[in-house]
């Protein structure tokens, strides 16, 4: 289908730009979304005489979203999720939860705005592009924990798996010190204890009448 861009889309191309797209997201996605026309003789003519206008309007939201991606671009926001010991998570974050935690920490955007190629599905550190406007984008970076405290654990660099590793590994090495150090006192204990009974028997045998 051909069709005339009212505004830039990504990978496809400028506003004003004539360009073939599959019917099918021509249909699902850009006539529904206003972002485009059917490039009839007629939305043509219709689209030049309203240019001007429509890039006004789009400079005008360029430069809102300018101002938002400026506070927004390097933010952090923590999503607490259960997860196994290997760190995959139970469920899963969203394009949606990602985009209920940046609009309840004051940045109002909805989940076509967050640009996830696939749901995040183990904790850590994930950066997430957010659209503010077809030519304006901020990266943000979504912290996936099992608390606030593992959070901000990780905000300050550290692993926190291979952390628990590490702990689990110097426990293991702990108690296999504390029974080496409790077998070497038992076996000493074991030589002292034959040690007295071997002279007991000799005073007995000393004392004891040709």
């Amino acid at each position: 289908m051909q069709i005339v861009l009212l505004e830039r889309v990504e990978k496809l191309g400028q506003m004003g730009e004539v360009v073939s797209v599959k019917e099918g997201y021509a249909r699902n996605f850009l006539l529904p979304q206003r972002k485009a026309l059917r490039a009839t003789e007629e939305n043509l003519k219709h689209f030049e005489a309203q240019r001007a206008q429509l890039e006004a309007r789009n400079l005008e939201l360029r430069n809102e979203a300018e101002k938002v991606g400026d506070k927004l671009d390097g933010q952090s926001f923590v999503v607490i999720r259960q997860s196994g010991e290997t760190g995959i998570l139970y469920g899963s974050v969203n394009s949606r939860d990602i985009a209920n935690v940046v609009s309840e920490n004051g940045f109002s955007i909805d989940r076509t705005q967050v640009a996830l190629d696939r749901q995040i599905k183990n904790l850590g550190l994930h950066d997430v592009r957010i659209v503010l406007h077809p030519e304006v984008s901020a990266v943000v970076s979504i912290n996936v924990a099992r608390s606030q405290d593992e959070a901000e654990q990780q905000a300050a660099g550290i692993n926190v798996l291979a952390a628990e590793e590490d702990e689990e590994l110097l426990e293991l090495e702990e108690f296999f010190e504390d029974e080496e150090a409790m077998q070497a006192a038992e076996a000493e204990l074991g030589t002292d204890d034959a040690d007295g009974a071997e002279s007991g028997d000799m005073e007995t045998e000393a004392e004891t009448p040709a």
